[in-house]
């Protein structure tokens, strides 16, 4: 298992993803450079949270033409690895494409960081298969941008697919269409989540529930 994590201009989460499946899952990890565009040899990349290009225009607008990102697509129809990307990575996903659906300013207009309850509602994914089904975990967000919405057809094709990982449990705190905080493709193999997981992946933290999550992917279960 190789992973990377991207660095884009305005990352603010890249070391601390870094730091998680380095330093606690003992995984092959690199800090690659938004210039780069040569990802064959990662099986996992993720596209870490923060405020790439200042979230100027909108939050991923501007990352979504970076020369990584657009090796993106390449790289999942050839199935070389999995794609996370998390908070502006999800942001990011869903502005080049690669997921569907879209993140506006939260319902509220204001900047939200708080820690929310989730619930599982497929758990049978690299991303979730730790959790039983309908497990409530908790998660930190932290973002502006992070109301989930699409047309209703998509939200139809999401469902009957099982598509939708993690909803906001009690609260939701964005106002995203179905409650909806993390998704992933057709194929199971580009995950988006708004929620840090990254930020509560040791008990010092809080639960270490974010733990899960990685080492799920990175299949060190």
């Amino acid at each position: 298992m190789r992973a990377a994590v991207v660095v884009f201009p305005g990352s603010n989460c890249d070391y601390d993803t870094y730091y998680v499946l380095k330093d606690l899952l003992g995984v092959e990890t690199d800090l690659l450079w938004y210039r780069e565009t040569a990802l064959h040899r990662y099986d996992l990349i993720v596209l870490p949270g923060g405020f790439s290009y200042g979230d100027y225009l909108r939050a991923g607008a501007i990352a979504r033409f970076a020369p990584v990102v657009q090796a993106l697509p390449e790289y999942i129809a050839r199935g070389h690895g999995i794609v996370l990307g998390i908070c502006n990575g999800f942001q990011i996903l869903t502005e080049a494409g690669l997921l569907p659906g879209a993140l506006t300013k939260n319902i509220s207009q204001r900047f939200i960081c708080k820690t929310v309850k989730l619930r599982v509602e497929n758990n049978a994914t690299p991303l979730t298969q730790l959790f039983r089904y309908e497990e409530i975990i908790e998660l930190p967000i932290a973002h502006g941008e992070g109301r989930y919405i699409a047309p209703p057809e998509t939200l139809e094709r999401l469902k009957r697919n099982r598509q939708i990982l993690l909803t906001y449990h009690g609260e939701n705190p964005n106002g995203s269409v179905e409650n909806i905080a993390a998704i992933m493709n057709e194929k199971g193999t580009v995950f988006g989540m708004m929620p840090h997981p990254e930020r509560n992946s040791e008990q010092l933290f809080g639960t270490g529930a974010g733990l899960k999550i990685f080492r799920g992917l990175v299949h060190l279960v």
